[in-house]
């Protein structure tokens, strides 16, 4: 769902493969995971917020810190400019319904929990590629889809079997559910995304998700916003805020260094999840959520490996190519 604003190819000059310029893209990622996390956290600690709300303050907030770096960068202007204003709107409520789904399972189960089962997204995304896009997926990829699904089912097997035992709360259930039902929208916003790519600046795509995410989230004010309190509106605010923050990291990481080389790092998330949820949530992970995190990483990385492997098979068959022609 966080898509860069303005993804660069890595710098091809000379310098550009020293491990200094790497080490640059990778800290930029981290840190944008690092944003992203506290983001996740200063919602999860937001008790007692309607969704509609949270997500309104995520997306509105976002913004400043958003228009802020463009227009430093000079890429404001003609930013609002755009023949796709319906495409934007369908982005837009496929891209609220993940969020709310998202903020729902963080409100109901441990951080690190919510995140791991986020990691399902870029599996979902290979299979609707395939069954909406037409694209060509292999047995390689197909193998490492249905061994990322089965992680996933390995840590809510647990959640699921209150319809069985009863012995987990229905709330946690349902968070489980939702959690899985973001992962499957935020993968179908992320189609809606490259397709938007092909005509469209993403300095637009992102200013243009984050105001129609803050107005479709107004439409949920009738249905029981709350006044929050002080330190409720400062972590709500921060949360947006950390959003924006972490969008624009994410920007810059991909000035640095391949996507295929940072991609991995996308999972250091699911470390410090680990340490905020049981340093301040008192959330103590269990044996299942474990494995199958690690079985769900472990998918997402071959799925990356696998792409970057097709990526440079592609450009080798070009260049062959274009050689024969010349």
């Amino acid at each position: 769902m966080n898509a860069p604003l303005r993804p660069e190819p890595a710098d091809t000059r000379a310098e550009s493969p020293a491990e200094s310029k790497v080490m640059w893209g990778i800290g930029f990622k981290v840190a944008s995971v690092c944003v992203f996390v506290a983001m996740s956290s200063l919602l999860k600690a937001s008790e007692g917020i309607p969704l509609g709300e949270l997500v309104f303050f995520r997306s509105f907030f976002a913004i400043f810190p958003v228009i802020f770096y463009l227009a430093v960068t000079h890429q404001l202007s003609g930013v609002f400019h755009t023949q796709e204003r319906l495409s934007h709107v369908w982005r837009g409520l496929v891209g609220v319904s993940a969020m709310c789904c998202s903020f729902y399972a963080l409100t109901k189960l441990p951080l690190p929990e919510a995140i791991a089962i986020n990691y399902a997204s870029p599996l979902f995304v290979v299979v609707f590629s395939a069954i909406l896009l037409h694209e060509t997926v292999r047995i390689y990829r197909w193998s490492a889809v249905v061994i990322g699904l089965i992680g996933v089912m390995v840590i809510l097997w647990p959640r699921l079997s209150v319809f069985s035992s009863g012995e987990i709360g229905m709330e946690e259930t349902v968070g489980a559910i939702s959690a899985l039902a973001g992962a499957v929208l935020s993968a179908i916003a992320m189609l809606l995304v490259r397709r938007l790519v092909q005509t469209e600046r993403t300095p637009t795509i992102v200013i243009y998700f984050s105001i129609t995410s803050s107005v479709i989230a107004l439409f949920t004010l009738p249905f029981g916003w709350v006044m929050p309190t002080p330190a409720q509106a400062l972590m709500l605010v921060g949360a947006g805020f950390a959003g924006g923050i972490a969008q624009i990291f994410l920007t810059q990481c991909y000035r640095y260094a391949e996507m295929s080389t940072i991609a991995p790092f996308e999972y250091t998330s699911m470390l410090l999840g680990l340490a905020i949820g049981y340093l301040i949530f008192g959330d103590v992970p269990t044996v299942e959520m474990l494995i199958g995190g690690v079985v769900v990483i472990g998918a997402g990385i071959f799925i990356i490996y696998r792409e970057h492997q097709l990526a440079v098979a592609e450009r080798n068959r070009r260049a062959l190519s274009a050689g024969r022609m010349s």
